[in-house]
């Protein structure tokens, strides 16, 4: 809806004010499955996005598309940033709470051959 898209820099602004500047944020337009009742093109979405610093994808909870690859990619970015060294995961207070160890024996969302047939693990870490 134009009127939710219109909130989000006060949103993002309030967001930012009270957490992290580290903190991976996605913004998510929904219903892509309607598009001919879309009130924010693709464009716009993007734009607002790039602008702000945002990973930025569409999703359809009616077929699925994307749904998964959203929280895979915002999981990939918040690793990227552990690995970089900038959320300490022993403080809680980063908003990651690391559980018990596992071996990571392939790549977030699957193996290389399952991402290529469009087949995604649906397990994790």
């Amino acid at each position: 809806r134009r009127e939710t898209f219109s909130h989000l820099t006060s949103w993002l602004e309030d967001a930012r004010q009270h957490s992290s500047s580290n903190m991976v944020i996605i913004l998510i337009g929904n219903k892509s499955d309607l598009e001919g009742r879309r009130d924010v093109s693709r464009e716009e979405g993007e734009a607002f996005a790039r602008e702000h610093g945002l990973i930025f994808m569409e999703t359809s909870a009616k077929t699925a598309a994307n749904v998964e690859e959203a929280f895979i990619g915002t999981a990939k970015e918040i690793y990227k940033k552990i690995q970089l060294g900038l959320f300490d995961v022993n403080n809680e207070a980063n908003g990651i709470k690391v559980g018990p160890q596992q071996l990571l024996t392939e790549p977030l969302g699957g193996t290389r051959q399952n991402q290529a047939e469009g087949r995604g693990s649906s397990g994790c870490c």
